[in-house]
């Protein structure tokens, strides 16, 4: 997103709104895919030699959760975004990183279908399970084969 500088009077501000194409976000190198353009809201003004921009951020995004790997979307809002940045002569600057950055900061690590509150994953742990067994250092080997044997394996013949 690229503001020219001679659209901003000196010592105040203008206020951009509207929609930008997702492709330049580069959400897919952190395990995202864009649903739709990144939706903006930002007040932009020139001070002291340098840039500054505040205001809202809004991407909604495919991710595939990591307990039962499942594809889920979910909507990466930042009503904080802020940046400042030293002027260097030029007519406009672009603020692409800067709102990449922002955006790829609000992106899980290890994404889960059911943060939103919105649904359950079906990949939970059964009530009362000890998830303690889920640490091998931790585990007796008799603890760790009955977490084992509780799974359900088809049957060989291969009906159902």
């Amino acid at each position: 997103m690229k503001v020219h500088l001679r659209q901003i009077p000196q010592g105040e501000s203008i206020h951009l709104e509207g929609e930008e194409e997702a492709a330049a976000l580069e959400l897919d190198s952190a395990g995202a895919e864009p649903i739709g353009p990144l939706r903006y809201a930002i007040d932009v003004g020139l001070s002291g030699g340098g840039l500054f921009a505040t205001g809202r951020l809004a991407q909604r995004v495919r991710m595939t959760c990591v307990s039962c790997l499942e594809p889920f979307e979910r909507e990466m809002t930042s009503d904080t975004f802020v940046t400042q940045m030293e002027l260097e002569g030029s007519e406009s600057v672009d603020l692409t990183p800067e709102i990449r950055e922002d955006i790829h900061l609000l992106l899980p690590a290890h994404p889960r279908c059911d943060s939103g509150g919105d649904k359950t994953c079906p990949a939970q742990f059964p009530e009362g399970s000890d998830h303690s067994l889920l640490s091998v250092e931790k585990a007796a080997p008799q603890a760790l084969w009955a977490a084992l044997d509780q799974l359900k394996t088809p049957p060989s013949d291969g009906s159902p």
